[in-house]
């Protein structure tokens, strides 16, 4: 950002320092008019010439005035027009003190609405240049008079303009908030839909299939004894049913997942005591990894165990991809009271024939949300003098696990 669009964006937060901004560039402007006058014989040319006290006082009055012409612009634009009358009828030379009065009438119809713009605009103009014609120093054709009509117009209709882009940018702006406010709304609505779906579906089958379990069970726990061909056919169709309820709850819970989503798994979810099997993939890999562990054989909840292990993966990863197999990579895992901390360094040396990748992943992303999920935090960043930082901080015991260690319901 360039120093004067700081300094814009400094006026535009305090509206009425950018008012005494603009007063003083109309002051200054109006005072430097007051000194030069137009002087016509066979060609145009510009003569030095020594302003009227009292015109100098009226534009001192008219730019105080314009401080305040944010606060109260019907105000201000009569006062200002006031003085624009008096000048107008009295001043000889005459004095630019009829800036004021545009400044004004611009800011009145930027700030009201069309029709007002027009009644006052009229009525400034009307008043101003009446006023100068009839009872001014000059003819009444003088081209000093037709500049104060021609002005006070242009004031008038660049306020509206500005008031008309503004109405036409709140309403673009208006339409996409409520654009995705409904697209938000739909969204929601549909999800709840699925959701109450989804629950019918396996409301139907838990209770059908169940009820039909149930019943088989007694018929079978009744008979048992007296007649076991009858029972054996009881636990068959118990044997069916609960089939039958697990492929429709297998297909109820299937629709939640992607086309492509591989199967669950059915090995144990990795944790902390693969670390160093991690490492040695990444070693056959050509890239350097040292591990160090100072957690005293901690056992960790699955939660934090799995997530410690997908942290350091991740970042490994990060290491090979964008670091090269040349750079060299630290890990640690420490025992800090109630927490295990997990820090993966890297010294970012990339080999030299490495070839950079392009675009960027939901690593990071993926390894805060697993974080935050377990109520930890996780800080990644720079370092100084090179390299990348990941950094985790996991509880030990997470709120589940302490809540069944004393005894309360999870």
């Amino acid at each position: 950002m360039s120093t004067l669009e700081r300094a814009r964006c400094r006026l535009q937060a305090h509206p009425l320092a950018l008012d005494a901004t603009l007063a003083a560039g109309a002051l200054v402007c109006m005072v430097a008019g007051s000194f030069v006058q137009a002087h016509q014989e066979r060609d145009v040319s510009w003569v030095l010439r020594a302003p009227d006290p009292f015109s100098l006082l009226l534009i001192a009055l008219g730019a105080m005035t314009l401080v305040f012409r944010r606060s109260a612009p019907m105000a201000v634009l009569a006062v200002t027009g006031g003085l624009a009358l008096v000048e107008s009828v009295t001043g000889d030379p005459r004095a630019p003190v009829a800036m004021c009065a545009v400044i004004a009438l611009f800011t009145v119809a930027a700030t009201t609405d069309r029709p007002t713009t027009w009644r006052v605009g009229l009525l400034t103009m009307t008043v101003l240049t009446g006023a100068s014609m009839l009872a001014g120093p000059l003819p009444w054709y003088a081209q000093e008079n037709l500049a104060i009509l021609a002005w006070t117009g242009i004031g008038a209709t660049a306020g509206d303009a500005v008031r008309s882009r503004r109405a036409v940018v709140q309403a673009i702006r208006d339409r996409a908030d409520r654009a995705e406010r409904t697209r938000e709304e739909e969204a929601r609505r549909r999800v709840a839909e699925e959701r109450l779906r989804i629950a019918r579906d396996l409301h139907d089958v838990v209770a059908h299939h169940i009820a039909l379990v149930n019943v088989q069970a007694g018929v079978a726990a009744h008979v048992m004894d007296k007649r076991p061909d009858q029972a054996k056919e009881a636990l068959a169709h118990v044997r069916e049913a609960s089939r039958s309820a697990l492929n429709e709850l297998r297909a109820t819970v299937g629709l939640l997942r992607q086309s492509g989503d591989p199967e669950a798994p059915t090995e144990p979810a990795p944790g902390l005591d693969r670390l160093d099997e991690l490492a040695g993939t990444f070693r056959s890999a050509g890239l350097q990894v040292e591990v160090a562990r100072a957690d005293q054989d901690t056992a960790l909840p699955a939660a934090v165990d799995l997530a410690a292990y997908r942290v350091i993966q991740e970042a490994l990863t990060n290491v090979q991809k964008h670091a090269g197999s040349a750079a060299k990579a630290e890990v640690s895992v420490v025992r800090v009271g109630p927490h295990i901390e997990v820090t993966v360094l890297d010294d970012g040396r990339p080999a030299q024939d490495a070839v950079p990748q392009a675009g960027g992943g939901h690593g990071l992303l993926g390894m805060r949300e697993r974080v935050t999920a377990l109520r930890g935090t996780l800080t990644t960043g720079p370092r100084y003098g090179g390299g990348f930082r990941v950094h985790a901080i996991l509880p030990v015991k997470t709120r589940t696990v302490a809540a069944g260690e004393r005894g309360e319901p999870v």
